[in-house]
């Protein structure tokens, strides 16, 4: 979940590295650090806090030189501190470490290396390892960290520099990403792309087990046993300025406001209107086999398993398949029922979620099909499914997730197009409606996007309220479900999801006049219920926060405000209803000083358990 930068060749690698930072604040920004090689010593700086105060400390300091490494940390094991801040050293400050992951078995490490007269000063399980790496180091760096990280259990994208083996930087990766740009000579290696794609657009993906060194001028890939791994370089078509703010204050804002653009691009050259039906290019899974799908089991985590929830709805009422969503984090542990013609779907933004990963190959060491619906190229996902579709969302820096949501949302809809069409569930006459509706769903959305100025004015309205309800039926309890995530998340107010029908289940316990419930009440088979349970929370002096669709005059008298959608066909009207709830959030976080962009405690890239 952290970033990682580091570069080795000609030119000043402190202004390389701070630009890197920025990139990659996204993935942590509780404090940071960097190690520079100096003539023949390390300089080592760190500072709790964002990016700009260690900055200061940068400037004030002026490290000089053209190899270097820095990190920007969420913090796991220790409190967001600068002595906990990467990157470690130990005991004699030769070798020097920066990390992302998590060493499970770092407590009984450290008890064996302060057996041997190891002195540790942080609360991290990463200092671990430059202790260990000192303890193997015989004056060649990589052999060091070969038989440290033969002796580790857990996660890591590793990278390690050493004063008495210098001008050279050496990386490993298991479970955390880790990518090298090449650029003539000069050489990167990071967390994510978004950190070199000014310098360089030629890059190699590392694969876990393996290892990276990187001197001037050449570089080798291995594997934990030293043997050559010859790697492919891969082309990155990232657009820079799809990195930038564009003129917004925040990039969520930028990234809610570009769903138009981004659910298009979903879309873009997939859909057979004539066939009533979709395609995709990198599904590897032959029209025979897609029709032999008998179950379909969805992973996913947070904002993903929300959209994986829709999907659920989709596939069971459209192709009539059984369909199971699993929490990625507990689906790993329970030892799941996984069948012969069982397809396991894992759903992640980056393509690199712990949990999601994890999930996946279980699912494959039962002999599952595994599909992957991702935004990232190049992503583990992506590397390691059988097959799977990218939403083409472009890049997303807000940590709360917006336009990637709606993406795969639309992506599961053209899958279920797909599916239904080849085991005849949908007609060529249904499936030509549903295209016809999903074509429309951008400029829709667009229309939803206008009204922004009339949910900011019902945001100063509720910014100061310390709990909402979200409630929905059918396909918008999921919708409901990830309102109330974005709220908590960027505004840190407590907030709860429910089917609307649950509320009395326990949760109308709650609801007095100073409570707020949005509810969702699209026209649809379910929307006399859902008047129904907006009668409940009047009738206890709730208020009703209704999104609804436009002429709607028996809801306009019952709730206190309303926001109007356009209507849609029911499985796809969650594509709507979330975007005004995405507004609402953004709106009272801002009003509430909240930096929405980087929430506390949180992180963009989940890639520890």
């Amino acid at each position: 979940m952290c970033g990682i930068i580091g570069y080795i060749g000609d030119k000043d690698v402190v202004p390389i590295l701070l630009e890197g930072l920025k990139k990659l604040e996204y993935r942590g920004y509780d404090s940071a650090g960097m190690t520079v090689l100096e003539g023949d010593e390390l300089v080592t700086l760190k500072k709790a806090g964002r990016i700009a105060e260690f900055e200061e400390v940068v400037n004030n300091k002026k490290p000089n030189g053209t190899c270097g490494m820095a990190h920007t940390r969420w913090a796991t094991h220790g409190a967001p501190t600068t002595d906990n801040a990467h990157p470690h050293t130990g005991c004699n400050d030769e070798i020097v470490v920066v990390h992302n992951g998590i060493i499970e078995n770092f407590n009984a490490l450290r008890r064996k290396l302060e057996t041997e007269g190891h002195e540790f000063s942080t609360d991290t399980d990463t200092e671990v390892l430059a202790h260990l790496i000192e303890h193997f180091f015989e004056g060649n760096l990589e052999d060091a960290v070969r038989k440290a990280l033969r002796r580790v259990e857990g996660t890591y994208g590793l990278v390690v520099m050493s004063a008495k083996d210098p001008e050279k930087i050496v990386a490993a990766k298991l479970g955390s990403p880790l990518v090298l740009g090449l650029a003539n000579g000069d050489y990167f290696v990071a967390s994510d792309v978004s950190a070199i794609v000014v310098h360089t657009r030629q890059v190699i993906y590392l694969d876990d087990g393996e290892m990276l060194t990187i001197t001037r001028g050449n570089y080798t890939t291995t594997d934990l046993d030293n043997i050559e791994i010859f790697k492919d370089i891969s082309e990155v078509t990232l657009d820079i300025k799809e990195i930038q703010k564009g003129g917004y204050p925040y990039f969520m804002l930028k990234e809610i406001m570009e769903q138009p653009v981004s659910i298009t691009n979903t879309m873009r050259g997939r859909l057979l209107r004539g066939e009533g039906t979709a395609k995709f290019g990198g599904l590897n899974l032959t029209g025979e086999e897609l029709k032999s799908i008998e179950r379909i089991v969805i992973t996913a985590c947070g904002t993903s398993w929300h959209a994986a929830l829709i999907g659920e709805y989709m596939i069971e009422e459209l192709v009539r398949i059984p369909v199971e969503v699993e929490y990625a984090s507990e689906f790993r542990y329970r030892d799941p029922v996984i069948g012969e013609n069982s397809l396991v779907i894992a759903i992640s933004q980056s393509g690199e979620t712990a949990d999601t990963l994890a999930a996946m190959r279980e699912a494959r060491n039962k002999g599952a099909k595994v599909m992957g619906i991702i935004n990232v190229v190049g992503s583990a996902i992506a590397r390691e499914a059988d097959g799977g579709i990218y939403i083409h969302a472009g890049p997303e820096i807000g940590v709360a997730s917006t336009k990637a949501f709606t993406s795969q949302i639309t992506a599961l809809a053209l899958f279920t197009l797909l599916l239904g069409r080849l085991k005849g569930e949908i007609s060529r006459d249904k499936g030509r409606k549903i295209i016809k509706e999903l074509e429309k769903i951008p400029s829709l959305v667009r229309e939803i996007l206008e009204g922004n100025d009339r949910i900011l004015e019902l945001a100063k309205l509720y910014s100061g309220h310390s709990n909402f309800l979200y409630l929905g039926r059918g396909y918008n309890f999921p919708a409901a479900l990830e309102g109330a995530l974005k709220m908590k998340e960027i505004s840190y107010i407590h907030a709860e999801g429910y089917p609307a029908a649950e509320m009395k289940h326990g949760p109308i316990a709650l609801i007095d006049e100073n409570m707020p419930v949005v509810c969702i009440a699209v026209r649809g088979p379910v929307r006399q219920k859902v008047l129904s349970n907006i009668q409940e929370v009047k009738a206890r002096h709730g208020q009703v926060i209704a999104i609804t669709n436009p002429d709607d005059a028996e809801l306009e008298k019952l709730a206190d405000h309303v926001i109007t959608v356009p209507e849609t066909i029911p499985a796809l009207s969650p594509l709507l209803t979330s975007v005004p709830l995405q507004l609402l959030a953004y709106h009272v976080a801002v009003l509430r000083g909240c930096d929405v962009d980087k929430p506390r405690n949180l992180a963009k890239s989940v890639t520890v358990e």
